[in-house]
């Protein structure tokens, strides 16, 4: 009869568990979804919290100690340096494409012959050759023939246009919780080092501080060196009057931030220089995008030096597979995280080598 009200017993006590369990789950998973839209930005938000922070400090510093009106003033800075550049490229566009039609319309609308160069590149020279050559002496006949992939261009520049607009939208987001984490600076960095040493023990404080290196190291040898090529690049092109320069430079940004050369995107913008300019300001304009597509090796060393060094290709595949995933912004995210987590991994492994060299030593 006991063992028969201890088995009935159990049989509750199990049936309470997993009752219990399945809520837990349920919940978590529910509540997983509701931020899921917001993971990429929290997450970028505290990245560039981190990263700024030394410099929030600093002007905090100057301004009396007045740290959160240094957070507002960084915060509408970033903004403002993200939003205005955007809203030009917008108006410029439109602009453009408006010209363009209205050429159209009135049959004043001329293409420039292509360079002989042209056919000579490798896989798609001489297609693009003809292509180029068919549109400069008859516009309408290269319109009929070449209307399919027109329009899968166009809409595909559409579509990376509009994930455009909205990575803009979630950096904004992503930087108004940035200034968040940096105007609580001190109660943020408690709550890190808490779940750190939740997580790992003793270690936390010094898990926390090799991710902190990690994550300056990155933002000022990868993020930090892609848009300075990304700006001078721009910089660039609108002196020589290059159409759609902000594209370009965006791609260009995608290109560093990947650690590929900038010269897959500059190279053919400059050949393009040869036959829309004159050939002194293409010739210019190459010596400009040689020196941007090279300068990586003079920045990168002095900036990344003050962090840790992390193969280019953990940086390729965090930065690639962030933008598969989660868009532009998933694309300096996930090159942040894949590197802390890449140094983690390494001090572990360190770690555990030293300790079992220490065991292996005779006494």
């Amino acid at each position: 009869m006991e063992s028969l009200d201890s088995q009935k017993l159990f049989q509750k006590n199990m049936i309470e568990v997993i009752i219990k369990v399945a809520l837990l789950g349920i919940l978590v998973v529910w509540a997983f979804l509701l931020v899921r839209p917001f993971l990429v930005p929290v997450i970028w938000g505290m990245i560039l919290a981190v990263a700024s922070e030394p410099f929030i400090a600093w002007v905090s510093k100057k301004a009396g100690g007045r740290r959160t009106l240094s957070a507002v003033l960084f915060v509408l800075t970033i903004i403002a340096v993200l939003i205005i550049p955007t809203v030009l490229l917008v108006v410029s566009s439109i602009e453009t494409m408006q010209t363009v039609v209205e050429q159209m319309q009135n049959g004043t609308l001329t293409v420039p012959p292509p360079p002989e160069a042209v056919a000579g590149w490798p896989v798609v020279g001489k297609s693009l050759h003809e292509a180029w050559l068919l549109a400069s002496t008859n516009l309408t006949a290269a319109l009929k023939q070449y209307a399919p992939q027109i329009k899968s261009t166009l809409e595909a520049v559409l579509s990376s246009v509009g994930g455009g607009l909205s990575g803009i939208f979630m950096i904004v987001i992503s930087t108004i919780i940035a200034g968040v984490f940096l105007a609580k600076s001190e109660p943020s960095t408690g709550l890190a080092r808490k779940v750190f040493t939740r997580f790992t023990g003793d270690r936390g404080p010094e898990i926390a501080d090799l991710s902190v290196a990690t994550i300056r190291g990155v933002m000022q040898g990868v993020v930090g060196v892609a848009v300075i090529q990304s700006i001078l690049s721009v910089l660039g092109m609108l002196v020589v009057g290059v159409p759609a320069a902000g594209l370009w430079a965006i791609l260009v940004l995608i290109c560093a931030v990947s650690q590929l050369p900038p010269i897959l995107i500059l190279g053919p913008v400059a050949a393009y220089m040869f036959s829309a300019a004159s050939t002194t300001t293409a010739v210019l304009f190459l010596i400009w995008v040689l020196i941007v597509s090279a300068s990586d090796g003079i920045l990168k060393p002095l900036l990344m030096g003050r962090g840790v060094d992390i193969p280019m290709l953990v940086i390729l595949i965090g930065s690639l597979g962030g933008m598969i995933l989660s868009g532009i912004l998933g694309l300096f995210v996930g090159a942040v995280i894949l590197a802390i987590i890449y140094t983690l991994f390494t001090a572990w492994l360190d770690e555990k080598t030293q300790v079992e060299g220490v065991a292996d030593k005779p006494e």
